[in-house]
């Protein structure tokens, strides 16, 4: 157990909660070698495994009629996007950048759009301070200016692309300065393939720095104190209300939930550390997990999303945690009729693809099945570990075609090979053009509840109206066919 200081009321008052809900919304290898019959991260559908052989046939024809794109590789936003979302969410962590002016310019949009209402250390440079190493210098120099403990825990440093191309050596930097932890990191484009992965850069390198405080002595205790209970620990971000009915799923075990990794304070990450096991929501999370592991703690994957995902993660958390086999069983006789009665209440009788950059995708189409909708394809930027395994496996067994590190040239065959009613994902304007109805991943989806009771039934409404307007989209791209494109483009229709 760590072993954690007195929890004094005075000793540091916590900020104000970010006025906005930032809804979830590294380098993390793919781990291992690909089995045998499934598909390889960076592999093309028609290297897996469907249980028919159809799915796969049809994305091999599409991919023949639009054939990859330049990169070959998942296209999202600028990495960096990711881990300076997770330091702008903490309380007492200032971030500091260095890169380019354009990319940091750009980047200071995420602190604006969660309403971080937060400062953006930049560290500029030229060509001469690159070659010199006087741009290290210049990092160190701010950072030391910076370095209050009065104001702050921990200060992260950030290398964008041209100085992690270029070697600016950020562990080289103290690892502390006034009792202020220094955190650098290096999150290049090149190197991070999506913005999520690149929270994990962030989140794990401020595990592996609080196990080694927690290895050294006595360490901050939560606030509030530390919980009675064995904790299970979630890595991933989720939706506000999914940690709850989580929490609510394991009181029969006698587990509570731990923090959610990303934390929004330096002392939870102690608390994080402190669990019975881990649960890597978003299996991804390859860097937390492995501080997790180190820390000598399990950790199980997938997550308590449709009656059979709920019970199969139960029986993993129970089993994880040397929970009584009577103790699981009362937890699933808790929840199960509930997340069964949802689901009935809530059919999906449409046919849906699903991609997108977030990590979740996996839980989502299992949802989606669930509750009755065909789901021939799922699209993940994100790569296969261990932890997405039981997913896969169970998504494959039902007819889906899993694509991990699904580039957005996958997503639009998919479009083509299966004509879904309702597309979710970075395909939305591609299948919007065909009269295909919709939904970004991100606004839409990640926006509401996915765990237990309230995820089974939270996903319907909007995939059903969606779908529900596939008449309208027909009328439409039928009207405005002949203009919008080609000759005809910026040509309007008088009517």
């Amino acid at each position: 157990m760590t072993d954690y200081t007195a929890t004094r009321d005075d000793d540091r008052a916590a900020e104000t909660a970010e006025a906005v809900y930032d809804a979830a919304d590294v380098t993390s290898a793919d781990t291992g070698a690909p089995r045998a019959g499934v598909a390889g991260c960076h592999g093309h559908p028609e290297a897996g495994a469907d249980p028919a052989g159809e799915n796969t046939e049809a994305l091999a024809r599409a991919a023949r009629a639009l054939p990859q794109g330049p990169h070959d590789r998942p296209q999202t936003m600028c990495p960096a996007f990711g881990s300076l979302r997770v330091g702008l969410r903490m309380r007492r962590t200032a971030t500091v950048l260095s890169g380019s002016a354009c990319c940091v310019y750009g980047l200071s949009f995420t602190a604006h759009f969660y309403g971080a209402r937060r400062s953006i250390g930049y560290v500029p440079f030229s060509s001469e301070t690159l070659v010199t190493g006087a741009l290290f210098e210049d990092i160190k120099e701010a950072v030391q200016g910076l370095a209050d403990p009065e104001k702050y825990d921990a200060i992260v440093v950030t290398n964008l692309c041209v100085p992690s191309a270029s070697g600016v050596p950020l562990r080289l930097l103290p690892r502390e300065i006034n009792g202020v932890r220094i955190i650098g990191i290096d999150v290049p484009g090149f190197g991070v393939t999506t913005h999520a992965e690149a929270k994990d850069v962030l989140a794990g390198a401020m595990l592996a720095y609080a196990r080694a405080e927690a290895e050294q002595g006595p360490v901050m205790a939560p606030r509030g104190g530390p919980i009675e209970k064995p904790t299970v620990t979630l890595l991933g971000e989720m939706f506000p209300a999914d940690p709850v009915g989580i929490g609510q799923m394991l009181e029969p075990m006698g587990l509570a939930i731990g923090p959610v990794v990303p934390t929004r304070e330096w002392r939870e990450l102690y608390a994080a550390l402190d669990c019975a096991a881990a649960a890597a929501i978003h299996p991804f999370y390859t860097r937390c997990v492995h501080e997790i592991q180190t820390a000598g703690r399990p950790v199980v994957g997938s997550a308590p999303v449709g009656v059979e995902g709920t019970a199969a993660w139960l029986e993993s958390v129970g089993q994880a945690c040397n929970v009584a086999t009577d103790k699981i069983d009362a937890a699933k006789a808790r929840v199960l009729p509930a997340v069964k009665a949802a689901l009935e209440r809530t059919s999906i009788p449409h046919r849906v693809i699903v991609s997108g950059y977030e990590g979740s995708e996996l839980l989502v189409a299992r949802v989606l099945i669930e509750a009755g909708a065909d789901v021939p394809y799922v699209g993940t930027a994100t790569p296969r570990t261990p932890w997405s395994a039981d997913d896969e496996a169970w998504l494959r067994a039902r007819g889906a075609h899993v694509e991990f590190r699904a580039s957005l040239e996958k997503d639009k065959q998919a479009v083509d090979a299966f004509s879904p009613d309702v597309a979710i994902g970075p395909v939305v304007q591609y299948a919007k053009q065909k009269a295909i109805p919709a939904l970004y991943f991100t606004n839409l989806i990640s926006a509401r509840p996915m765990m237990g009771p309230a995820g089974a039934g939270s996903l319907a409404q909007v995939i059903n109206a969606a779908a529900a307007n596939r008449e309208r989209f027909r009328t439409m791209h039928a009207f405005f066919s002949t203009v919008g494109g080609g000759r005809s483009i910026d040509v309007g229709r008088a009517g």
